[in-house]
């Protein structure tokens, strides 16, 4: 596998729509940052999913510029950065599907794919009111992190 290469990387300290079902989205921001500190277990040093409890299949959650790029293309929507989608790192040049179930490096770091970051209504909100439809199948993918790690922005 062709190692991703990694385009953005972003944190919040806090959820807006994780658990607010029912209710208005919070408005803890989407800090974008040159570097991140990934620690094997828990998660990313400073988000809102470090520790959150033990063996989380989502500790850190990826999201394909492609994907992004396409559906600003379809939708027209050109004036919201890729943040709206509150994944934590943004590559470029593998399918992240195919990572499901497979243990893969980005830079020196060891993850495990677990499962699809399934799109939810709130990117309807976020992005556009087609978004969620949109991004069945193509959501982004949750991981695991099985080593301690920096990871920066290529």
């Amino acid at each position: 596998m062709t190692e991703p290469q990694v385009l953005h990387l972003y944190i919040s300290s806090g959820h807006n729509f994780f658990g607010h079902t029912g209710r208005p989205p919070s408005g803890n921001e989407t800090v974008e940052v040159s570097s991140i500190r990934c620690v094997a277990g828990k998660g990313i040093e400073g988000d809102r999913f470090f520790s959150y409890k033990p063996n989380y299949k989502g500790q850190i959650t990826f999201f394909a510029a492609e994907i992004y790029e396409s559906l600003a293309r379809q939708l027209r929507v050109n004036d919201k950065a890729p943040s709206v989608f509150r994944r934590n790192v943004i590559t470029r040049g593998v399918d992240l599907n195919e990572l499901i179930g497979a243990q893969f490096r980005i830079q020196d770091v060891l993850f495990e794919g677990t499962e699809e970051c399934r799109p939810c209504y709130w990117m309807n909100e976020a992005f556009h009111p087609e978004a969620e439809q949109m991004l069945r199948g193509h959501g982004g993918l949750r991981a695991r992190i099985l080593t301690d790690g920096p990871i920066s922005v290529q």
